[in-house]
């Protein structure tokens, strides 16, 4: 799902930052204008798939000639696609086979395997 949304280009001395006037509290920055986009697009993603994931309503987009600048600021639009961002989080069912002697030590410490497994998972592909 491609979401577009304009956004205000703050320029500073040390750098710049972009806000999106029809998203409170979204916004980002960056040392130089390259950085500011990659971050753009980024923190509207997450913003976006977390207003999905929570099932609150997505505000629509100003159009980008409604929105006032202030000198020393500009204006763009910002695109993302969300489904890069959103994810699903039911849980799903999966097979596993350990060691018995593995599973009798995991059950005999109260060891959720589900919580192991995924956060194993998490460390593996570097999220966390």
């Amino acid at each position: 799902m491609i979401k577009v949304y304009p956004a205000i280009i703050h320029e500073e001395d040390d750098g710049f930052w972009l806000e999106f006037p029809d998203l409170k509290g979204c916004y980002t920055e960056g040392d130089t204008i390259e950085e500011l986009m990659e971050n753009a697009e980024e923190v509207l993603g997450a913003f976006l798939a977390v207003k999905i994931e929570e099932n609150e309503k997505i505000p629509n987009a100003t159009e980008i000639r409604e929105i006032l600048c202030k000198e020393g600021e500009s204006k763009t639009y910002i695109s993302v696609d969300v489904n890069k961002y959103h994810r699903d989080t039911r849980a799903v069912k999966k097979m596993l086979s350990i060691p018995a002697w593995l599973a009798k030590e995991a059950d005999e410490r109260h060891y959720s395997l589900s919580k192991i497994l995924q956060e194993a998972l998490l460390e593996k592909i570097n999220i966390v």
